[in-house]
């Protein structure tokens, strides 16, 4: 093998004294061990020139073999044994968002940048990162926060949902009043978006009796797809569970809601790629499947 890496090398320098240099030899003695390989092989691999050294034909033939073994070599240690830095994004979000939204997302994130790590936590509620273990954070909310780097995901709307067996309980044509009479699951800090639904459509709705209250929009959909129950939820949300046909929404309003879902950066993080490229590719849900920005 020393012998094979003092040719190999001066095959690249057509010259012992630039391959002394990179194995860190004499030139004499990388001379001495291109000698021994040629005594071993019983042929002549160099022609000795005033200047420097050129391959025999026979020279030339070998070093390109010798050549792809020395890279194939470096290439299995490299790939067995290197072990390459992750780049590293670290997310909290609510736990609905979380679940309903990112999660089933996150492939196609890893399809696009393989050589990021996520790691992803959940909150039922969150105004504030208190330490560093947090890069990014999808909070809900009006916005007005102290981090300076924050983006609005987007605009929700919301709807009434129930099981299609609670819906069927009240006709082929279900009024709303009677709907909500029977029962509702208002999300924890959500209760007045009942009265602006019947304010808005001019629905004149007495409060609804409670039968649960939940603390997240993901514990309100469990509930109401148990058979019981109305809820008031973000349409991004029901989506899922309307497509399996375990929910439906029996009316045609629809809620703007007021409030929001921010991607909220903790301040201090500098110019990082790997945060760049989960922010454009989490705001841009309908791009095509390519990097949004160099690796």
């Amino acid at each position: 093998m020393t012998w094979l890496r003092a040719f190999e090398a001066a095959a690249r320098h057509s010259s012992f004294s630039g391959a002394a240099a990179e194995l860190n030899l004499t030139p004499a003695a990388v001379s001495q061990q291109i000698r021994l390989l040629e005594q071993h092989l019983g042929i002549q691999l160099f022609h000795r020139l005033p200047r420097g050294v050129a391959l025999t034909d026979m020279g030339q033939a070998y070093a390109l073999p010798i050549r792809k073994s020395f890279t194939e070599m470096q290439d299995a240690t490299e790939g067995l044994f290197t072990v390459r830095r992750k780049r590293k994004v670290r997310i909290r979000a609510s736990i609905s968002y979380a679940t309903l939204i990112l999660a089933p997302r996150l492939k196609a994130f890893r399809d696009l940048y393989p050589d990021i790590e996520l790691s992803l936590s959940t909150a039922v509620w969150s105004d504030r990162m208190d330490n560093e273990t947090i890069d990014l954070d999808i909070r809900y909310g009006t916005g007005h926060w102290d981090e300076p780097h924050i983006w609005k995901l987007g605009e929700e709307t919301a709807m009434v949902v129930c099981h299609p067996d609670h819906a069927r309980a009240f006709g082929d044509d279900p009024r709303i009043e009677d709907m909500l009479a029977a029962g509702i699951v208002p999300v924890l800090g959500s209760e007045v978006e009942w009265v602006r639904l019947s304010d808005l459509f001019g629905l004149d709705l007495p409060a609804p009796p409670v039968w649960l209250k939940a603390d997240s929009s993901l514990i309100a959909l469990q509930t109401v797809t148990a058979g019981f129950g109305a809820a008031l939820i973000h349409e991004s949300f029901a989506k899922p569970y309307m497509e399996r046909g375990v929910l439906t929404s029996p009316f045609d309003y629809r809620l703007p809601v007021q409030q929001a879902y921010y991607l909220v950066a903790r301040d201090g993080l500098g110019n990082r790629d790997e945060i760049d490229a989960f922010r454009t590719w989490l705001m841009t849900p309908d791009a095509p499947n390519e990097p949004a920005l160099s690796q």
